[in-house]
């Protein structure tokens, strides 16, 4: 075996469908494929789909002549990395899962499990619009919201995997309630799912968060009220986090990133305006798109390889 031909299997695990991918040391993808997820058919399924993608990534790679080295997941939710568990996902219904245990005995690999947005943020930080940057919060900006605090390459997790949930700070107390039983946080304001919400609210008819964008920049006056709302509202969330870890890069990430210039230039000038003695953070788009998960996940499985190793 060689170093060129190492390859660790990586899996990115959304409600929805799961994005896998065998990916080189270096991050380099070799093979990518995806998956129906289908959560509806409750969490053993789940489990079982994730467990038979990941045996025939790793038989893939060794037909390939390649060899797997160890196995990285990444699942929403609330995760206890150092046990391994998903604890807690509403979208895919896991409780308590002990999937990295499982993995490894399927696989018969290392293997590590992390939070989506966590791995995200570390790829970010260190193959994309963070790199070379140290201190990174990166933002995942979609249904909801939340953050990972990269710092040097590695990302908190928290006393209880819970670590970066940005969106749950509090910007609006008269605000719309959220999902997490409280009113007025920032997800419930800001989230691309908030943005149509509020506009089909306001106008009585449908709109995704793309659409109340493209209206704004055409000058339509009430698509130009929620999107300021929303970019205001996001502001404050992002000061806030500005205040406690002091990043040099916030990198935005996730659908509503894709707004591009219509979403970063009011963001960065109403940032700007809300910090006093805080340096202002270098504010950009992500740049690894929806790979970002599986390279992250494969990062966590060759860090986790390295200290066992040791």
């Amino acid at each position: 075996m060689t170093p060129g031909d190492e390859v660790v299997v990586a899996l990115d695990v959304g409600g929805t469908g799961m994005k896998c991918a065998l990916v080189r040391p270096d991050g380099t993808t070799v093979h990518a494929e995806r998956h129906a997820t289908d959560a509806a058919r409750g969490p053993e399924a789940v489990v079982g789909t994730i467990l038979d993608v990941a045996e025939g990534l790793a038989g893939k790679a060794r037909a390939d002549g390649l060899t797997p080295v160890a196995c990285g997941i990444a699942v929403p939710g609330v995760v206890d990395e150092a046990r391994g568990v998903a604890v807690w996902s509403a979208n895919v219904g896991f409780r308590d899962v002990p999937l990295r245990d499982l993995a490894r005995e399927r696989l018969g690999l290392p293997t590590a499990l992390g939070h989506d947005v966590r791995v995200g943020g570390l790829a970010e930080a260190r193959l994309g619009a963070g790199r070379d940057a140290g201190h990174v919060l990166f933002v995942a900006i979609g249904t909801g919201i939340a953050a990972a605090h990269v710092v040097d390459g590695s990302a908190a997790v928290g006393a209880h995997g819970a670590a970066g949930e940005i969106g749950h700070i509090l910007v609006r107390p008269d605000g719309p309630p959220c999902g997490c039983g409280r009113p007025g946080c920032l997800e419930a304001v800001a989230s691309a799912s908030a943005i149509g919400r509020r506009y089909a609210e306001l106008s009585g008819a449908p709109a995704t968060a793309a659409e109340v964008a493209d209206r704004a920049a055409t000058g339509e006056p009430l698509a130009g009220q929620v999107w300021r709302e929303a970019v205001e509202a996001l502001a404050d969330g992002l000061a806030t986090g500005q205040a406690l870890f002091d990043v040099a890069t916030i990198v935005i990430g996730g659908g509503l990133a894709q707004a591009g210039p219509r979403l970063f230039d009011p963001l960065r000038t109403a940032l700007r305006e809300r910090l006093t003695f805080h340096r202002e953070p270098r504010l950009v788009a992500a740049a690894l798109g929806d790979e970002a998960g599986c390279l992250g996940a494969a990062l966590l499985a060759l860090d986790t390889l390295a200290k066992e190793s040791r």
